[in-house]
């Protein structure tokens, strides 16, 4: 594990400014393994259930803060200066992108890289992902970084997750194995609840707040339609919102998902302007306090729930 670096100005600003060792982050204490930053919950989740009680384990992204607007305070930076693992998704988060590039750490897991990420107009060709594990030689500059809504893709970060951490801390090497079977072996299950669940449903459309279901759609053979974009800010456009409203009366939608992180007026708005439903389907992009008692594998048996009621599925 290397030891804390001196080359960030950060650094030397929290010598200076010791008050700021009470704000966010984990607490100050140095901890016996390696210590791991994640840039945001889903791979705070995978970081946290591979490392066990082996590593300590940071998350950037507060619970109840949108990822995508996450700003970096000095000691957040110097977190990331100072981790023997870095956990980001290179493009999703900016200043994290630029935080982790001084640091230059040794060990550094971008899921970007692993999780074969998809264009949008890829996904919408997928009624189900098949490549979780290869290289399907795609130019991903466009790519929904969205991944975490497949938990295949997660158990691909999870893997490269377990090789960091033997990379950083060998003598938990079986440790760490032992722990990433246990969660993959849970995201299996997950995955095959997904599937059976959502098998026979009278629809198979669903319109969500914003473009972060891309790769559950493309798992379960759903159609996403998103109100907004890839970024919950992304207004769409009139155009946009009468194509929806035509869909939703073509394929008798009952029901326009809003989401957690994000203001619900688009989609309650588009509800009440054609007497629909509304309902929560969470992106699982991060915590608020309304569900800090779950985690990533509840919330995804929530969504199921969810879209079932929604869809009529049986």
């Amino acid at each position: 594990m290397k030891p804390p670096t001196t080359r960030l100005l950060a650094v030397s600003l929290l010598a200076a400014a010791p008050i700021l060792a009470g704000c966010g982050g984990a607490d100050g204490a140095a901890g016996t393994g390696p210590r791991v930053v994640a840039s945001f919950y889903p791979l705070e989740y995978v970081a946290e259930r591979v490392a066990g009680g082996s590593a300590d384990v940071v998350g950037l992204t507060t619970p109840g803060g949108e990822p995508h607007d996450l700003e970096l305070t000095v000691r957040q930076t110097a977190e990331v200066a100072d981790a023997d693992v870095l956990v980001h998704l290179r493009g999703f988060q900016p200043a994290v992108d630029e935080a982790v590039d001084q640091a230059g750490a040794e060990h550094v897991v971008d899921a970007a890289e692993v999780a074969d990420l998809l264009s949008p107009e890829e996904l919408d060709e997928h009624a189900e992902d098949e490549h979780a594990d290869e290289d399907d030689g795609h130019d991903h500059g466009d790519a929904d970084p969205h991944f975490w809504t497949d938990p295949n893709r997660m158990a691909s970060v999870a893997v490269a997750v377990k090789r960091a951490l033997v990379d950083a801390d060998p003598d938990n090497a079986g440790v760490y194995e032992r722990n990433l079977s246990d969660l993959k072996n849970d995201l299996d299950d997950l995955d095959v609840e997904l599937k059976r669940g959502l098998a026979d449903c009278a629809r198979d459309t669903v319109v969500v707040s914003h473009d972060a279901f891309g790769y559950f759609g493309a798992r379960y053979g759903l159609e996403m339609h998103p109100i907004n974009g890839l970024s919950p800010e992304a207004e769409p456009s009139p155009a946009h919102l009468r194509e929806l409203a035509d869909l939703i009366e073509e394929e008798g939608i009952t029901t326009v998902f809003s989401e957690t992180l994000a203001s619900p007026e688009m989609a309650e708005s588009l509800a009440g302007d054609l007497g629909l439903e509304t309902a929560v389907l969470d992106p699982v992009e991060g915590l608020t306090d309304a569900t800090a008692g779950e985690d990533y594998l509840s919330l995804m048996r929530t969504n199921l729930a969810a879209v079932q009621k929604a869809n009529d599925c049986t």
